[in-house]
Order: structure tokens, then C-alpha cells, then sequence
């Protein structure tokens, strides 16, 4: 069975790969860059992404915002620079001031919204595994009491009971 921790980092590798190739794109565009879908650069730049979120994934640290924002900046490095390597990039490996205030303004929003969203899906599966704990448990019927009855330690039996008479008493016989 996995542990929370482990999902948790898997999650955060998801988001911080999609990111840094999200603000790749939209860093290289603001930069002057052309990023057309059918260059192989884009190609690249997927599975670029894709391996610093599976890489982010199998990282056990803890994961702080200062961290967070580490890895976003490296996870965009990876990123600009799988865009920039494609035959056809015409402004070179070189990033203007445009691109390069977006890449660095991107960092902390982007991980200040991973933290936010681990933070909330930390919040929401707690509150779901309380209520499927709650509806998962099956009541148990209650049982009858059993009552028991101890005899009395010195009760005797009545006197009158033990002197009634002589011999056994029955009906009067039939003759």
C-alpha cells in the first residue's frame, strides 16, 4: 500500500512538470520566440517536462515553498532550453528581458499555487477518508441483555413448607 506521502509526491511532480512546460511556452512566446505545434522542439519540450515531473515525483524531500520554487526553475531551464534547440529557432539559445522577467515573475505564482493545491487535496482526501470510515463502519446489532439469577447463599426453605403434613396428598380415591 502506498503511502500518502508518496501520492503527494507524485502530484507535485504532475504539477511542477506541466508548469515549467506551460511557462515555457508562454515565456518563449512573450520572448519574441515562435513555437508552432508541428516543430519537433515541441516534442521535446513534452518529454522534456515529462521527465522533470516524474524526476520531482520520485524526489522524498520535504517539499517547501522555497523548493518548490528550486525545482519550477529548473523544471523552466529544461523546458526553454528544449524549445530553443529546434533547427528552426531564429532568436537563438539567448533569452531577451521579456522572456526572462516571465520565466523568473513565473516561478513563485507557480509555486505558490502547487503549495496551495497540495494543501487543499491534502485538506479534501482527510475529510473523504473521515467520511468513508464513518459510512464504512457496519453497526453492530445490540445483543439482549443476559440477566442472571444467583441464588441466594443462605436462603433456607420456609418451615411450613417442610412440616405440612404426612405422606404424599393427592386427589381422594375413587372407589
Amino acid at each position: 500500500m502506498r503511502k500518502p506521502a508518496e501520492g503527494s509526491a507524485r502530484l507535485r511532480g504532475a504539477f511542477v512538470g506541466s508548469a515549467s512546460g506551460a511557462v515555457s511556452i508562454a515565456a518563449h512566446a512573450l520572448g519574441g520566440g515562435v513555437v508552432a505545434l508541428e516543430q519537433p522542439s515541441v516534442a521535446l519540450l513534452i518529454g522534456a517536462c515529462a521527465a522533470v515531473g516524474v524526476l520531482v515525483g520520485s524526489l522524498r524531500m520535504r517539499a517547501g515553498f522555497v523548493e518548490i520554487m528550486g525545482l519550477l526553475a529548473i523544471g523552466q531551464a529544461v523546458g526553454h532550453t528544449a524549445l530553443t534547440v529546434s533547427p528552426g529557432h531564429h532568436h537563438g539559445s539567448h533569452a531577451t528581458t521579456m522572456m526572462l522577467f516571465a520565466h523568473l515573475a513565473a516561478i513563485p505564482v507557480g509555486a505558490m499555487l502547487i503549495r496551495s493545491a497540495e494543501a487543499a487535496l491534502a485538506k479534501a482526501a482527510s475529510s473523504v477518508r473521515g467520511i468513508v470510515r464513518v459510512l464504512g463502519t457496519v453497526p453492530v446489532p445490540a445483543l439482549a441483555p443476559i440477566v442472571r439469577i444467583a441464588p441466594r447463599a443462605g436462603a433456607n426453605p420456609r418451615r411450613l413448607l417442610l412440616s405440612s403434613g404426612i405422606g404424599t396428598r393427592g386427589p381422594p380415591a375413587h372407589r
